[in-house]
């Protein structure tokens, strides 16, 4: 069942230039509500103000390698291994999210290649399999998530099912998910046609309500990691001031409280607010 291209009978109710069509829709709807969350939250603005910022404070020059290597070094670390969630007590958020992100662009992925590749065939090579493979990660994930980790639940004693605006994103995307696979598992049936039509409107949900989701976040959060890199590489420090190095003796002289409080090695002070989870409501 699972090696099966779901959407090979439903080319026999519904034409697949129609499926194609609603995929093509989807990203139009992606790449327009990116763009509205940019010109509404001043994103790119607040970006380029802060790069010009940056070079005015800047103590030296970074090449162009070596802004080439702080690129890869951030997709590698924040986009590809979500490096943000290696602190200690984050290792189950850490594979929660990475079990979502690469359900889902695995899902995605297969879903674009089996409507547009292989429309009417049931054998689609691997795609199938990667298809169901990918949105049961995400579901993993995003269960996991929904039910243990999201701070609403462990940390502030909400229920579970409590629901706002903001989880529109993951609610909608567990829900596609979700009947994505239900659909597949019933085609033929009447109960069958109830998940389809549910699966599309949850991606449609989806996928039309950036502006309102953190869908668009996916695409901020590595421009802000690199350009973090960038100030550290410049010496610009986010256009901070400059206190100095914090295990400098004279420094130290200057203001004792500094190993009063921080230790005689302040960059690394311990577990700080990571050790224990914040589970006091």
């Amino acid at each position: 069942m699972i090696s099966t291209n779901p959407f090979s009978e439903l080319a026999a109710f519904i034409p697949p230039a129609a499926m194609q069509i609603y995929v093509v829709a989807m990203i139009l709807l992606v790449i327009a509500g990116v763009l509205i969350d940019v010109m509404h939250k001043k994103s790119a603005k607040y970006f380029f103000e802060n790069a010009k910022k940056q070079e005015k404070n800047a103590r030296r020059s970074v090449s162009s390698g070596e802004k080439v290597g702080l690129a890869v070094q951030t997709i590698v670390g924040e986009v590809l291994t979500s490096s943000e969630f290696s602190h200690r007590g984050e290792q189950q958020r850490r594979v929660s999210h990475l079990l979502t992100m690469y359900g889902f662009i695995v899902f995605v992925v297969a879903t674009a290649v089996l409507i547009f590749a292989h429309p009417t065939s049931g054998e689609a090579g691997i795609w199938p399999l990667l298809w169901h493979l990918g949105a049961l990660s995400l579901a993993v994930g995003g269960y996991w998530f929904w039910f243990f980790i999201r701070v609403d639940v462990s940390a502030e004693g909400n229920p579970w099912y409590r629901v706002v605006r903001a989880d529109l994103f993951i609610v909608s995307l567990l829900a596609m998910a979700t009947f994505a696979l239900l659909w597949s598992f019933t085609q033929g049936s009447a109960i069958g046609w109830l998940f389809f039509v549910l699966f599309i409107a949850a991606s449609t949900t989806l996928f039309s309500t950036v502006i309102w989701s953190k869908f668009a976040h996916m695409f901020f959060k590595p421009a802000a990691a690199y350009q973090k890199k960038v100030t550290k590489a410049d010496g610009s420090q986010e256009n901070l001031p400059d206190v100095g190095e914090l295990t400098d003796p004279k420094l130290q002289a200057r203001y004792p409280d500094i190993p009063e409080y921080m230790g005689t090695n302040p960059p690394n002070m311990g577990p700080g607010i990571t050790r224990e989870p914040p589970r006091h409501y």
